[in-house]
């Protein structure tokens, strides 16, 4: 769908400042950045400043009727919270503005149903908007009564996806609708199981191999994917396909696994994985967790860092928890300070022991970059020469593959290999070692 056949929501932004928040008027730009990607046009911003949220609406008595006032002048059609509100404060705050009430977790949620491309991707999503459903299912039920019983096909509310009946009240539909959820739900696990066995499949595939595995991590925008995409122009395979690539929140959900060789047979395989970013639903990293799990699995992360960003150092603490919760806080990592060219630094790329200065969109510091890879990845690599009989030639022909072949010759008693390889294939054909 082009950008000009999308109907834009017009939303109101609503923040409560108890102090608490690190920086909370970063949180609150980065709320307007998630809604203008969920495709919502922002005519106000209301802020509250309280030593604690309120219990029953988040925000104060007074707030509310200021903010349905303001959503009435600006003619808003949702309201949405910067933190996760809990089901009864959806359900009150409903009653009160007479409008569909969104929050934090419900945009990205939105988001990410709109950037899903791949059945996988699809599955995890309605898996994660589901199980944000469950608890919230009579606040959700009124709120959407008010849209008509639509649902929002436009992503504009979590109901979108249209298959639990919105309309009509009471217990027993609401119980009828809990189990038609929690019965989908069963089915979509059921499902992502099949799909993250076809991945572990591929995954042991990968590492039969004995090619390292490398994992671009980062904050959603940081250049991930403008990284990958340029190391495949330059060492990928032939035909092998580019990620989507745009300067926005979340462009890319889908995990891709991409092949980088290089001229001194030193490859890799390459992970671009979905961004992080402040206030990450939990629900989405357990939905997620089956393809978050590459990176878990990896050699070498790369924390990719928007260096231009004034916040990058939140940032990167949001990459390192998020990590932490994914169990691969202790793996190896290169951080690479991305987007150099736009805060005019000189001389770069400029590279520091495990970190590098550069501009992936500006194809400067990419070749910097790899080596800094395979120096990471092929540490545990040794030199040594093998000479092995011609009836040997399915484990000649491995080496080629999975080695750096510095010398071959054809000699009388068979073929002699000077390689760096893995120390295990090493000492696995240590018989054959020579010189």
């Amino acid at each position: 769908m082009r950008e000009e056949e999308i109907i834009f929501t017009k939303v109101l932004l609503v923040g409560v400042d108890t102090g608490e928040e690190q920086d909370f008027e970063h949180s609150m730009e980065e709320l307007a950045s998630l809604a203008e990607a969920a495709y919502k046009r922002i005519v106000g911003i209301v802020i509250q400043r309280m030593e604690a949220v309120n219990k029953a609406l988040y925000i104060g008595t007074g707030k509310v009727a200021e903010v349905k006032e303001y959503a009435a002048m600006t003619e808003a059609e949702e309201v949405v919270f910067d933190n996760a509100l809990s089901p009864s404060q959806v359900r009150n705050l409903g009653k009160e503005l007479e409008l569909p009430i969104l929050d934090r977790t419900n945009l990205i949620l939105d988001i990410f149903a709109i950037r899903a491309k791949t059945k996988e991707a699809k599955l995890q999503v309605e898996t994660a908007r589901l199980q944000y459903m469950l608890p919230r299912l009579v606040g959700m039920r009124e709120n959407l009564s008010r849209q008509g019983g639509s649902g929002g096909s436009n992503g504009a509310g979590p109901g979108g996806g249209g298959s639990v009946s919105n309309r009509g009240a009471g217990e027993t539909k609401l119980e009828l609708d809990r189990r038609k959820i929690e019965h989908r739900i069963s089915e979509l696990k059921k499902e992502l199981a099949a799909v993250a066995k076809n991945r572990e499949t591929m995954r042991k595939k990968r590492g039969q191999s004995r090619t390292p595995q490398v994992a671009l991590v980062g904050y959603t925008n940081a250049g991930k994917s403008t990284i990958m995409n340029r190391l495949v122009d330059r060492y990928g395979e032939k035909g092998e396909k580019t990620v989507l690539e745009k300067d926005m929140l979340f462009a890319t959900l889908d995990t891709s696994v991409r092949n980088i060789k290089t001229a001194d047979n030193r490859p890799f395989f390459l992970v671009d994985t979905v961004g992080f970013i402040h206030k990450l639903p939990h629900g989405l990293v357990k939905a997620f967790h089956s393809t978050l799990e590459e990176v878990k699995y990896a050699d070498l992360l790369v924390q990719v860092v928007d260096f231009s960003d004034e916040h990058f150092k939140q940032q990167m603490e949001v990459t390192a928890e998020t990590l932490k919760e994914l169990e691969a806080g202790d793996i190896p990592r290169i951080v690479v300070y991305n987007k150099a060219d736009k805060v005019g630094m000189d001389s770069i790329p400029r590279r520091m022991e495990n970190q590098i200065y550069m501009a992936a969109g500006q194809d400067c510091g990419l070749e910097e970059l790899v080596e800094m890879i395979q120096e990471a990845v092929y540490g545990d690599r040794v030199n040594t020469e093998f000479l092995f009989p011609f009836d040997m030639g399915s484990v000649v022909s491995y080496l080629m593959e999975n080695a750096t072949v510095l010398g071959q010759e054809y000699r009388e008693e068979g073929t002699w290999l000077k390689v760096s390889c893995h120390k295990s294939d090493a000492e696995k054909y240590n018989a054959y070692r020579c010189g």
